[in-house]
């Protein structure tokens, strides 16, 4: 086993440690079934009083056949850790960790955060903790242009409506809070906070601003060719990705070189490479 498949399994563990903390502590206790697995073993839970972690673990076996014949067996094999290991860690921490708020708000807030943070590191490691995030995985795999998070919001409102039934409409908003939370958390841990900022900018004066990033700044820069539709003329346009505490002294340096430049700032949500972080591959 290589240091990186160690790694990754670390990973999965602490964030299913994670989202078992936030469902024990928060979630449960206060009849928030936010969609999905968890939301339906909460359920079955009240209504039944069948372990939350053995409901889990029960649902999610279907699902694993499909995961190995459309993700790949790796993919099923983590994803199948993932799944046991929550199950166990929700139905073994339960009797031992404190229920911190009896208030629903808290409780979703905190709950979906922790259970986002969870997710989102099991998601980051190549694994899934089955149910409908590992639906959502399946999904993925074939609507590209969706996010991971945007999938599980809705397939996970679904099952809100019908906790919705069985507790009340207060508590279903409750869960829908948490669903929405969980889904952007998901997405910041896997994305980034957006740290950095992408420039385009398109100026007659190019090479003189694209040697002031590189000196000035200590900031790569990239000329790329463009041609503008109205003039017909051919121009350099300069990519360069700065960090959030630059972004003032790159539009200074632009505008004291070519005060008529055309800026474009974008956001980043992750940026690998020299002068940024390391590759997490």
């Amino acid at each position: 086993m290589t240091a990186k498949v160690v790694r990754d399994y670390i990973g999965i563990t602490v964030g299913v440690v994670i989202m078992a903390l936030g469902l024990d502590m928060f979630l449960v206790p206060n009849k928030i079934a936010a969609g999905g697995v968890s939301g339906i073993a909460t359920l079955l839970y009240y209504l039944f009083r069948v372990p939350v972690g053995m409901a889990m673990l029960l649902i999610n076996v279907p699902l694993f056949l499909t995961a190995i014949k459309t993700l790949g067996f790796g993919f099923g094999v983590r994803s199948l850790y993932g799944t046991i290991a929550l199950s166990v860690a929700v139905d073994l921490l339960a009797p031992y960790v404190p229920v911190p708020t009896h208030q629903p708000l808290l409780a979703s807030i905190y709950g979906g955060i922790a259970v986002g943070i969870g997710l989102g590191l099991v998601f980051r490691y190549k694994a899934t903790t089955g149910g409908t995030d590992l639906a959502a995985a399946i999904v993925n795999k074939y609507l590209v242009w969706a996010s991971v998070g945007l999938i599980l919001f809705g397939i996970d409102a679904m099952v809100i409506i019908a906790a919705g039934y069985v507790f009340n409409a207060e508590l279903a908003l409750y869960a829908l809070l948490t669903v929405f939370l969980t889904a952007r958390v998901i997405d910041v841990v896997q994305e980034g906070f957006g740290s950095a900022k992408a420039a385009l900018i398109i100026s007659d004066n190019a090479e003189e601003i694209g040697q002031a990033i590189l000196e000035k700044l200590d900031r790569g820069a990239t000329a790329l060719h463009g041609t503008g539709f109205y003039t017909g003329t051919d121009k350099k346009v300069i990519l360069s990705v700065v960090t959030r505490a630059e972004i003032s002294s790159l539009k200074e340096l632009v505008h004291q070189i070519d005060p008529r430049a055309f800026v474009i700032l974008t956001d980043v949500h992750e940026v690998l490479g020299e002068g940024f972080k390391g590759s997490i591959a």
